[in-house]
């Protein structure tokens, strides 16, 4: 598979990563939109929102409450969460991922 988030999150590629467990993994965006800009992927390959399986509820569950746990340690009071869907929204890699973004 050619993906970069999945070489990241198999530490395939570089990325400066603010979080890790053993299904989530958290790192900074190399072209942020605000002062901090994160990006909250999936381990496991999902192309995007529009590829998502019943199966994956729970995960996509974890990804916001890890959004949560970052926000909350970096003493973060207002932040949002986006998921482009595709390339017409701006999805520009094909693995899903959440941007936290704050000022």
């Amino acid at each position: 598979m050619n993906c970069l988030f999945c070489k990241i999150a198999n530490k395939e590629a570089p990325a400066e990563i603010v979080y890790e467990d053993e299904r989530v993994i958290v790192f900074k965006d190399i072209h942020p939109r605000a002062p901090l800009h994160l990006l909250i992927i999936p381990k496991k390959h999902i192309q995007s929102v529009a590829h998502l399986e019943s199966k994956d509820q729970k995960l996509m569950g974890e990804l916001f409450l890890v959004a949560k746990k970052i926000a909350r340690g970096k003493k973060i009071k207002g932040y949002k969460l986006i998921i482009n869907v595709g390339r017409p929204a701006g999805q520009l890699i094909d693995h899903l991922h959440l941007h936290l973004l704050s000022r």
